[in-house]
């Protein structure tokens, strides 16, 4: 009897004091070095060290993450500052939160030797995306700044297939290939393509990756807290380049290969150094650039757009 109740006594004070706080967070496409400070935030125990239960799940499709988000199915998703813009004015309840890629990724990819040496030579021809309305508004911008108008061009859904639906010749471009990794993807296969990045055809710059949360419903202390652990993480992968890769590189052995390694090197000098901070000109100039595009009816202030978590 004696026994028993020690090792009852015993059981209560292994158990936590409290339990810790749980959160679900949806990434934007499936695993991959985009996402390292997120995989090595949970590997290397800093949401634990927040009393964060983390649970990340990668997207069937990569327009649902938001979506979710607004329907209050998930806490966090991982989504891009274009569509964040663009989802505002369609009623969305979300505000940008925290960044983690702060530099434009996104290009518009072509053969290098195929036909399309300028986006002005994409008249007539197909272009394929996998998120709708934020690719197709950001290729509008570019074509019409190229003098090609958009209804020239027809759009194709290929969903996760960028380079295989550029190298099978299904589509003739594409965008929302990111310069990190596809280029390397077609490199590897023996193809060479050719990024024309958004920023340099009519795009103001932006932040590629950011955290959106449901205004009406998120936990600021909670998102507070899941920042600091992801900032760590940032803080890591920046001082010790090598040692996090084999960190990350260790939760999947479809992780652990020479593209994803190279794109590792490439990602880490784009991600945010503070993702909770963030530069309410570069919201407002791209806010501004929707609506002179017609893109966005009217001009949402950057109140209502992105929100620092972490301020009194």
């Amino acid at each position: 009897m004696k026994l028993t109740t020690l090792t009852a006594a015993l059981a209560l004070t292994a158990q936590p004091l409290w339990a810790a706080d749980d959160m679900t967070v949806l990434l934007d496409w499936f695993v991959n070095p985009d996402h390292g400070p997120i995989i090595v935030a949970q590997e290397m125990g800093y949401f634990a060290d927040q009393d964060l239960n983390v649970t990340i799940i990668a997207p069937a499709d990569p327009s649902d993450p938001p979506k979710m988000v607004a329907a209050g199915q998930a806490d966090l998703a991982i989504s891009y500052q274009p569509q964040l813009h663009l989802q505002i004015h369609e009623g969305l309840p979300l505000r940008r939160v925290g960044t983690l890629v702060a530099t434009p990724l996104n290009c518009l990819l072509a053969l290098a030797d195929g036909p399309i040496k300028s986006p002005a030579d994409l008249a007539g021809k197909k272009v394929g995306f996998s998120v709708g309305g934020v690719e197709e508004a950001m290729l509008g911008a570019i074509l019409t700044h190229n003098g090609v108008a958009p209804d020239d061009v027809e759009m194709v859904n290929v969903n996760w297939s960028l380079s295989p639906s550029l190298m099978s010749g299904q589509v003739d471009a594409v965008i929302g290939a990111f310069r990190n990794f596809e280029l390397t993807q077609m490199e590897l296969e023996g193809v060479k393509g050719h990024c024309f990045f958004v920023e340099e055809e009519g795009i103001p710059s932006y932040d590629e990756l950011i955290y959106v949360a449901n205004a009406d419903t998120m936990d600021k202390d909670r998102i507070a807290r899941f920042l600091a652990a992801t900032q760590k993480a940032t803080q890591y992968i920046v001082n010790h380049p090598q040692d996090s890769w084999k960190v990350f590189a260790a939760t999947s052995t479809e992780l652990d290969d020479t593209l994803n390694a190279r794109a590792w090197i490439d990602t880490i000098p784009r991600f945010a150094l503070r993702p909770a901070a963030f530069d309410v000109g570069r919201y407002a100039a791209f806010e501004a650039f929707l609506a002179e595009a017609g893109l966005v009816p009217d001009q949402t202030p950057v109140s209502g757009i992105a929100i620092d978590v972490t301020a009194p």
